[in-house]
């Protein structure tokens, strides 16, 4: 555009050609061409070139400042807008709890019903006076709602309400799991108090949660109290070893039409510490639970005396492989319970971490990364997770076994399908002398609902008996029988109406399990609230 004007020698202008000579803009004095048509063309293009590269330079700098102070405040905005959802549930009456709540408790927990995987090996006469006990403490609820037995050791029992449109399905189960007495302080099952705590087999998992189911509708009963809904009490005798009475209930009822509207069961409880940043207590409600495999390792080898030791041996091989499992684990995901509890737990965190679990779509890849370290039971909640709790060989310390297994117990999220967690398996091992034995494959349950009316009427409940704690959604890590109602409804939630302390929690299937007597009252309490409002 440039071309055939000449170029000033003195300040690299363009120079206007006036009056027979040439005439500089820049010094606005008549002056000589200090070069060439072809050399000024040049220099002309190479100034402009400079000039426009270092303009261009700097608007790309402050076009990168602009977007990253963009960036950082969307960042904030959200943060600031991730608040906690505030609630009212004033003008609601004092509950007046029964008497003897803690007496039946302690009455239940002196029955062992002792579940097995062998049904041979279970006591009869223990269920048998466990579901005759019910019926001497609660005689209001059995004559009002006589239970139909179904299954092995299934109890249902209908309490009708007012109408059959929208019925609740409450669900406890009376079985409990072995107790070492040598490892008690206490017998396991003698139902006594010492220093304000309850101590037996089943006071937490889960005879509190039966009682007060009980002890709740007695109460309601003798009152003469009408549910809205119709409300099902759904009982299972070995829902500790995975039986057949819950699956048999939920077929009965849908042989029957019945289409359960909500189902509550156990699983979360309130507890503390579990969230970075919040000190508040938080009740977890479970709105799905992880899926579960059982899988068995076998490795073959020659076998022999144990002084000629032929390499590789069958128990080298599964080390390695359980060693490359470990260090293989499933891929980290948040997903829908994840994300609902990092954002209604989150919304009461300090603001620097607000920023994070506000922003999930920018730092969910960071989180994936810092899991493990984020807590044993959240980071059981972002992946599928794999324990090796079984090993077996030879019977003799100095033969090598032909054949040796290791058991692998697996907990599945709803992304890892039993058959791509089998696939991951075969790809992280990558040993075709080892066969990976699928035992019991059981997928993830589908996620309930949180934002309907079943939600609130729970949320309600938690609310209003612990007004301190903060509700919100979760994943449970652990199975229970609830997954089988996944077939007839929607929104199942698991929630142990319970304060838990980390150390309470660890009672759970181990010895010394107990209860504070607070706690069998605040229990009975929930119960009273939400079924009242059922």
């Amino acid at each position: 555009m440039f071309y055939g004007y000449p170029f000033c020698g003195s300040c690299d202008t363009i120079l206007l050609y006036r009056n027979l000579t040439y005439y500089c803009l820049c010094t606005q004095a008549f002056c000589q061409a200090a070069c060439s048509k072809d050399e000024g063309l040049s220099r002309t293009i190479k100034s402009q070139i400079a000039v426009k590269s270092k303009r261009g330079a700097v608007m790309i700098f402050w076009i990168i400042l602009a977007i990253i102070v963009l960036f950082v405040a969307v960042l904030c905005v959200r943060a600031a807008g991730l608040k906690p959802i505030e609630q009212s549930y004033e003008g609601q009456k004092a509950v007046e709890l029964p008497q003897k709540a803690r007496e039946h408790l302690a009455a239940l927990i002196r029955v062992p019903t002792v579940s097995n995987y062998d049904i041979a090996a279970m006591d009869e006469e223990k269920f048998s006076e466990f579901r005759n006990l019910l019926a001497v403490i609660y005689p209001t609820v059995h004559a009002n709602a006589a239970p139909v037995r179904i299954g092995h050791t299934g109890m249902l029992f209908l309490w009708k309400g007012q109408s059959s449109a929208k019925p609740t399905v409450l669900m406890s189960h009376y079985d409990v799991v072995p107790a070492n007495a040598d490892r008690w302080q206490h017998e396991p099952f003698c139902g006594e108090v010492f220093d304000g705590e309850l101590w037996g087999r089943g006071t937490l998992d889960t005879k509190i949660t039966a009682m007060a189911i009980f002890e709740a509708a007695e109460a309601l009963m003798k009152k003469g109290f009408v549910p809205k809904n119709d409300i099902y009490i759904s009982l299972a005798g070995d829902e500790e070893v995975s039986g057949e009475s819950t699956p048999s209930i939920v077929a009965y009822m849908k042989e029957k039409g019945i289409k359960p509207n909500m189902v509550l069961d156990e699983g979360g409880a309130i507890v503390e510490g579990i969230f970075p940043g919040v000190a508040k207590p938080i009740a977890v409600v479970g709105i799905g639970e992880k899926g579960m495999m059982n899988v068995q390792l076998k490795a073959k080898s020659a076998g022999g005396h144990a002084s000629t030791p032929k390499l590789p041996s069958a128990l080298g091989q599964l080390g390695k492989a359980m060693v490359s499992c470990e260090k293989h684990p499933f891929k980290a995901h948040i997903t829908k319970p994840v994300t609902e509890l990092f954002t209604t737990v989150g919304a009461h965190a300090p603001f620097a971490l607000r920023i994070v679990f506000a922003n999930l779509w920018c730092f969910g890849g960071i989180l994936k990364l810092i899991s493990p370290k984020l807590g044993g039971e959240v980071a059981a909640m972002m992946r599928t997770t794999m324990a090796f709790t079984m090993a077996s060989g030879s019977k003799q310390i100095n033969v090598l076994p032909n054949e040796a297994s290791v058991g692998l117990n697996m907990r599945l999220i709803n992304v890892d399908t039993p058959a791509l967690a089998e696939e991951h398996l075969n790809k992280v091992i990558n040993n075709d002398n080892i066969k990976v034995e699928v035992t019991h494959r059981q997928p993830a349950s589908p996620y309930s609902d949180t934002n309907g009316e079943n939600w609130q009427a729970l949320k309600k409940a938690i609310s209003v008996t612990w007004p301190q704690a903060i509700v919100s959604p979760y994943l449970m890590i652990a199975c229970s029988d609830s997954r089988h109602y996944s077939a007839i409804c929607r929104d199942v939630y698991k929630f142990s109406a319970m304060e838990l302390s980390k150390a309470q929690r660890d009672m759970i299937h181990n010895d010394n399990e107990r209860i504070p007597l607070e706690t069998i009252d605040k229990t009975v309490e929930f119960y009273l609230r939400f079924e009242s409002e059922l």
